[in-house]
């Protein structure tokens, strides 16, 4: 993650300096994000069916052979708008490619007893790669120049492509390894409708996919690039300065809720937690969008960022837990285009709406829907628990 965020800093950078254009830049958060609506259960077919060490492998070396593409063409200053459109779609799919196949790997490595923790740590580093990344991009760039930083990037994505050679886990490390017939082939789109039958009788997987899905629609984190205009609302004195503490809140609550929860094993996945701290999280920020005190926005975003954790780790970690191991990956490829793909929408929302009406008005409605939302998700499941013991 923090190799992604590097390439991200340093490639933003080039393309503003070198078009200048806004749709592109909105086109390489599409890319980012579009992905994983597309193609999120074809990549967790696939690792159902080969070993996902492979299939990380895979995307790894797709993010290196996108950092060098980009390293070349700064160096020969070839760089064309038809060559971003290519690596910034390139870069999307291997990031789709590692999601659920890296999920499933935990799975082998810890088991079911260690899964939450092992998920939550996983969440802390990547929030940490998220915070260090753009610090180590912004170093790289004014130390070495954008076409040398990209290319020291290369190499930070090659240990673990390097480690995973030889890693004991996966398909044939596994105490009963699954003969290759048992997954099915991948059928493209034909998976997401064969695969959200296959789990229709499962509550928990549903509701969590689900809310999911409508958190990342309706308000995800297109907040975060209207955050200057949040801080130029708020403060009065720098403008950068106090857009910079508002992402550091939002970021620091989400890693002090990784450390807390890890230390202090809090929080054990239950359906009814996840939805309260994502109830949480919409009054969180509701809070927010109307807020007028700057102090009292850091806090709702730290606070926002703590519960944020708390619920994608849990609700991960249950769709992990209660997945039919048969098709583990294709369920957490539903549950990546939910969680991650739908994102790609979250700009209409608070993004495009908030042009019209005003952020403010945008973010808090958005919220008061994704509320009202999981209100009635939280009936559906509470039914659907009641029902199974009778059928």
């Amino acid at each position: 993650m923090g190799a992604d965020s590097i390439e991200h800093v340093i490639s933003y950078w080039m393309i503003f300096e070198k078009f200048h254009s806004p749709a592109l830049a909105g086109y390489a958060v599409i890319s980012h994000w579009l992905p994983f609506l597309l193609f999120s259960i074809y990549s967790g077919a696939l690792a159902d069916r080969f070993d996902p060490r492979r299939i990380i492998q895979i995307g790894m070396v797709l993010f290196m052979l996108c950092s060098l593409a980009w390293g070349v063409l700064f160096i020969t200053d070839t760089l064309a708008i038809w060559h971003t459109v290519v690596i910034l779609a390139m870069h999307g799919i291997a990031g789709v490619l590692w999601a659920p196949a890296s999920q499933l790997l935990i799975h082998d490595i810890v088991g079911r007893d260690k899964l939450y923790s092992a998920v939550r740590l996983m969440a802390i580093s990547r929030t940490l790669g998220q915070l260090a990344g753009p610090a180590v991009g912004g170093a790289l760039l004014l130390a070495l120049g954008p076409s040398r930083g990209i290319l020291v990037n290369v190499l930070i994505y090659a240990p673990l492509a390097l480690w995973l050679w030889r890693a004991p886990y996966g398909p044939a490390f596994r105490s009963q390894p699954a003969p290759a017939s048992a997954a099915p082939r991948a059928r493209g789109f034909a998976d997401v409708l064969a695969t959200a039958r296959d789990i229709a009788g499962n509550h928990i997987l549903i509701s969590m996919t689900l809310v999911a899905g409508t958190t990342s629609l309706l308000v995800g984190n297109a907040y975060q690039p209207q955050m200057p205009e949040f801080a130029a609302d708020l403060g009065q004195g720098d403008v950068g300065l106090y857009y910079s503490m508002l992402l550091g809140a939002n970021a620091a609550g989400a890693l002090t809720a990784g450390m807390m929860l890890e230390t202090w094993g809090l929080m054990q996945g239950r359906p009814r937690v996840a939805f309260m701290l994502v109830i949480a999280w919409c009054l969180c920020i509701l809070g927010f969008a109307v807020s007028r005190i700057y102090l009292l926005s850091l806090l709702l975003l730290f606070v926002a960022g703590f519960v944020n954790l708390a619920f994608s780790t849990m609700s991960q970690t249950l769709v992990q837990l209660h997945a039919p191991n048969a098709i583990r990956g294709r369920v957490l490829g539903l549950y990546n285009m939910a969680s991650n793909g739908m994102r790609a929408f979250s700009g209409v929302t608070v993004g495009m709406a908030g042009s019209l009406i005003g952020i403010h008005w945008s973010l808090g409605l958005s919220a008061l829907a994704l509320l009202a939302v999981t209100l009635v998700l939280i009936v559906f499941d509470q039914r659907a628990a009641a029902a199974r013991p009778a059928g």
